[in-house]
């Protein structure tokens, strides 16, 4: 077992080592960017497909041809513009809390140290919830890319997004530093295949071919013979959708302890170079989406993986990818995006672990989450993410149509309270130029606060509710954890002066037959409690009138094996086992309150690890149903079987 822990997860590494996990900035940009980066890939395709409901929904079910569908998909470049800005608000905001909070200075902490525990534990559950859904909805949405260039696989895109998530998972127990070099290649060579297919795609429109610039601003113009309040829904349902282009900005500032000294410094300069390639990809894969006239319709059925926009385009602007170097790129340009929308879910494994541990410190999480495992990564953490992200996957049939609209209220929930918590940190510290810091905070808090509340609006029946309803519930779940633990050490506290000496002792050795551990029982209660030792069997086959044969083997057996110590057996004619011994130890309770009453197993340790499961593990029961019994003392006895 061991062995085989070695070849998955690499050698065991002690705390010293910490240092050596420490990432360079272009892997740090791999690392912490493929989440955001990747989001360029359904982002554009999320606008086309608002717009084109927005389309069925003013024909009265039937799509809008001509100017009037033209005109409305042409709001995809205001709505993709808008964005960008939002971006650039976002990026300066963030920028100043990695330089604020060198150590880490995600929503959480921000909001803890400036806003309290309400709004910490607020952001703190949205950024999880984010992190769950950036795994299931980035590992979706890769292995729709490779089903739209291989359509033999569709159908299996449940296990396959499975299988992927299973080896993000893997790569992230070996740790960060050997997982990061390898997902490196996939976030570059995704950066470098768009911008391959999009240099080739402007260089086609200059030569000539497809509408001018000119001609599409027309497009958008011919669009305003629709109502005002048709309009502002439209821009607002479209701007909302394109809003998963920003999860993962916030990346950056949460992992901040896993770059290299000056931590701060080069944190600011890889957010500076992540927000540059996601604001020029975006644009420029909306811009020519719709120069090419490539838009996206949402499946019909929820079971059914629609072809990407992506995929679409690149066939666009590539033309026949049947043959040469159209097909060369396409498949390269299909396979990078399944690679960066796969290592995208790396950053939620480096995220979620680590806003899990820091939650779980403070006490707002069980404490299991705070221990670190062999390769020094929060191993519980990566695997409970591995668990709900795979179910969310199941559940959603692997579907980014229906995992999306879940996506981004958690996101700026997030930001709203990050960026407010800013403010409230320049306003205490003050210093140099501490206005005009406040003020740039302030005004990403106040855009995030908006695009929140038009995400709740347009998104609120799509999924939106299902995050809206789960962030208090979590935070509901979070301070209950932190009263158990003050509950338990104040109570732990407490019971050093309750302490005292039992005037008895009582030992009670459960036997089921007679072997070298049920004798070696039966001496050591002899030793730690004297004459004041008895056996205590269940018999199965006993009707309640007679006792069975094997009970009667048992006794007979007794005599010679028995070390003088009385065997007392309890009929159990409904065949239970736990609780005749539960109401027996009951019993003797009530009779002897005073009494302080050892439960001795006998249990036998099988030479292999697997062989433990084929037997019925009745003294794990009976251990798990005691130690809930209060005043009582449960002993193991193990004998070890030889191989």
């Amino acid at each position: 077992m061991q062995n085989l822990r070695r070849i998955l997860l690499g050698r065991r590494l002690s705390s010293d080592e910490t240092q050596h996990t420490k990432i360079s900035n272009p892997i740090a940009l791999a690392v912490f960017s493929s989440d955001a980066l990747s989001s360029v890939a359904y982002a554009t395709q999320e606008i086309m497909a608002s717009l084109s409901g927005s389309l069925i929904h003013l024909a009265g079910g039937a799509a809008l041809a001509g100017a009037a569908g033209h005109a409305i998909f042409g709001w995809s470049i205001p709505v993709a513009l808008g964005i960008v800005g939002l971006l650039a608000i976002l990026a300066v905001s963030y920028r100043q809390t990695i330089l604020a909070y060198p150590g880490g200075g995600g929503a959480y902490i921000v909001a803890k140290e400036n806003l309290g525990d309400v709004a910490a534990l607020t952001a703190g559950a949205s950024l999880l919830l984010d992190y769950i859904l950036t795994v299931a909805v980035s590992v979706s949405s890769g292995i729709a890319a490779i089903t739209a260039a291989l359509p033999a696989l569709a159908g299996h895109n449940v296990a396959l997004t499975l299988l992927a998530i299973g080896f993000v998972a893997l790569m992230n127990l070996r740790g960060l530093q050997e997982s990061s070099g390898l997902f490196a290649i996939p976030t570059y060579g995704f950066v470098l295949s768009v911008f391959l297919v999009l240099g080739y795609g402007t260089v086609k429109l200059a030569l000539g071919g497809g509408p001018t610039v000119v001609q599409a601003q027309q497009a958008v113009e011919q669009g305003t013979h629709l109502a005002g309040l048709s309009l502002v829904w439209i821009f607002m349902r479209a701007y909302s959708a394109g809003c998963t282009a920003l999860t993962g900005v916030e990346a950056i500032s949460n992992g901040t302890t896993a770059f290299r000294d000056p931590v701060g410094p080069n944190a600011a300069k890889t957010m500076v170079w992540m927000v540059g390639l996601l604001a020029v990809m975006f644009l420029g894969i909306t811009l020519l989406a719709h120069r090419y006239g490539v838009t996206y319709q949402h499946s019909a059925d929820p079971a059914v993986v629609a072809e990407t926009l992506l995929s679409k385009l690149n066939k666009a602007i590539l033309g026949d990818i049947t043959q040469g170097f159209p097909r060369l790129v396409y498949y390269l340009a299909q396979a990078f995006t399944f690679a960066i929308l796969v290592v995208a879910a790396n950053t939620a494994f480096v995220g979620f672990p680590r806003l899990a541990a820091l939650q779980a410190r403070d006490g707002f999480l069980p404490r299991q989450f705070a221990s670190q495992g062999d390769r020094l990564v929060f191993s519980n953490g990566i695997l409970i993410l591995f668990f709900f992200s795979g179910l969310l996957v199941w559940l959603f049939h692997a579907n980014t149509d229906t995992l999306l609209p879940l996506y981004a209220a958690g996101v700026f929930m997030g930001f709203t309270i990050s960026q407010t918590g800013m403010v409230a940190h320049w306003r205490k510290v003050r210093g140099r130029h501490w206005q005009a810091k406040a003020a740039i905070n302030g005004l990403g808090a106040l855009t995030a606060f908006v695009v929140l509340l038009d995400i709740a609006i347009t998104k609120f029946l799509h999924g939106a509710w299902i995050v809206i309803l789960l962030v208090p519930i979590l935070v509901v779940i979070h301070f209950s954890i932190r009263r158990h633990y003050v509950r338990v050490k104040s109570r732990l506290a407490a019971s050093r002066t309750d302490a005292f000496l039992p005037a008895k002792h009582h030992a009670l050795v459960l036997v089921n037959g007679i072997h070298r551990g049920v004798v070696q029982s039966l001496l050591y209660g002899r030793l730690i409690a004297g004459d004041r030792v008895e056996a205590l069997t269940v018999d199965l086959g006993s009707d309640g009138t007679r006792e069975s044969p094997a009970m009667e083997k048992l006794r007979a057996d007794w005599t010679i094996y028995g070390v003088g110590v009385p065997l007392r057996c309890l009929p159990s004619p409904y065949r239970k086992i736990v609780e005749p011994i539960l109401e027996e130890v009951d019993r003797i309770r009530s009779a002897e309150p005073e009494l302080a009453l050892t439960v001795i197993l006998p249990e036998f340790i099988a030479p292999r690890w697997w062989q433990q499961f084929l037997h019925n593990q009745s003294a794990l029961r009976i251990k798990a149903a005691l130690l809930m019994k209060p005043g009582i003392i449960v002993t193991s006895v193990p004998m070890h079987l030889p191989q």
